[in-house]
């Protein structure tokens, strides 16, 4: 099968022919449809996140069934299926508590005596994020998909699979906004937009969008934003605590950076609670005024949205399908997979919300 593989940090992806495994008992194996493409892969491409190489990256997917193994009873062949990262054994403590999103059991992998599934030339490619989806085909353990509605589109489904869920969820489960809270969200790319409606789901009263890019400000008023402000020529923490007269309830960072970190820390209230969404680079810290946790405020992370992805990803295509959920504004291209460098290029830039690898293209 033709995969984009990562050979070396700050490379182009190269196309490549890859060897795909069978399915082994707890294993399906799904000729991939669409393919978002993430910054998180960016991440990974330019090095501030280790990953061992050669790798075939992707991990925001929608594909069919073609295969299961002897024991999967979750899905079936001819299924359509969103794929997530965040795959989950089921009997660990973390799942038995409902936090499945924060799993890391390795019996969703094979052992390292078993063959690998993906290969090439012989030697085993290490899968990414469990899925690997920038590729013709995914081979993944069944507690990685969920089968949804046929009727849905396979390129806006697979952005349900990472940005979609990371945003929505941190809104929904991570922070639990209730209606008529205030709001901020720190970045209008993919995981900002799907915060921003989120918010606007769980009814939030204000919805304050914030960019350094102005053009942003028309997409983010589609999703539900409120208000917007351009970071690049305001204080953003000062303007957010003047509209609302003392912060927000909720602040959401989506671009992975300790400045904006901070600054979505400093926008809260007394009582309010900052979400970390975006991958801040390993190695870097933030700083934080010891005096402001006086006023109860707090600050977290949130993983994959703190998704319980069985049940929520087929009630986002739901809402996406009545209506209440924004997917068509998020695809901004739709690309081959030969393609797929000159996405990672126009995300650098921040000229687009999303682009998609159809593969049926």
């Amino acid at each position: 099968m033709k995969a984009a593989v990562l050979r070396e940090v700050g490379k182009p992806l190269q196309i490549e022919d890859v060897q795909i495994n069978k399915p082994g008992p707890h294993e399906v194996l799904i000729r991939t449809m669409a393919a978002g493409v993430c910054h998180s892969d960016l991440h990974f491409i330019e090095g501030s996140y280790p990953h061992p190489l050669p790798a075939v990256l992707g991990h925001e997917s929608a594909g069919i069934v073609e295969q299961v193994g002897s024991e999967v009873r979750t899905v079936k062949p001819g299924d359509h299926v969103i794929t997530c990262l965040s795959a989950y054994c089921g009997h660990c403590e973390s799942c038995l508590t409902g936090h499945m999103s924060l799993c890391v059991s390795p019996d969703t992998k094979r052992d390292k005596d078993d063959e690998p599934r993906l290969m090439q030339n012989g030697v085993g490619l290490p899968q990414f994020l469990n899925l690997s989806s920038f590729a013709e085909q995914m081979l993944i353990h069944e507690h990685a998909c969920v089968a949804i509605r046929k009727d849905m589109p396979f390129d806006r489904a697979a952005l349900i699979g990472c940005s979609v869920t990371t945003g929505v969820g941190a809104v929904i489960h991570t922070s639990n906004v209730r209606p008529g809270e205030t709001v901020a969200v720190i970045g209008c790319g993919g995981v900002g937009l799907s915060a921003i409606n989120g918010a606007a789901i769980a009814g939030a009263g204000r919805i304050i969008a914030i960019d350094m890019v102005p053009g942003k400000e028309n997409l983010a008023m589609a999703f539900g934003a409120t208000d917007f402000i351009c970071a690049a020529d305001t204080d953003a923490v000062k303007a957010v605590i003047e509209m609302t007269k003392g912060g927000v309830h909720h602040a959401f960072e989506a671009i992975g950076l300790s400045k904006t970190a901070e600054q979505a820390f400093n926008m809260l209230r007394r009582g309010g609670t900052a979400n970390i969404i975006g991958m801040i680079p390993v190695g870097q810290s933030i700083s934080l005024m010891g005096a402001a946790f006086l006023g109860e405020k707090r600050i977290q992370g949130s993983m994959m949205g703190s998704n319980r992805f069985p049940v929520d990803m087929p009630r986002l295509v739901d809402f996406y399908m009545s209506g209440r959920l924004k997917l068509d504004d998020l695809v901004s291209r739709r690309l081959k997979l030969e393609q797929v460098n000159e996405a990672f290029d126009e995300m650098k830039r921040g000229e687009i919300a999303r682009s998609v690898i159809v593969f049926d293209a």
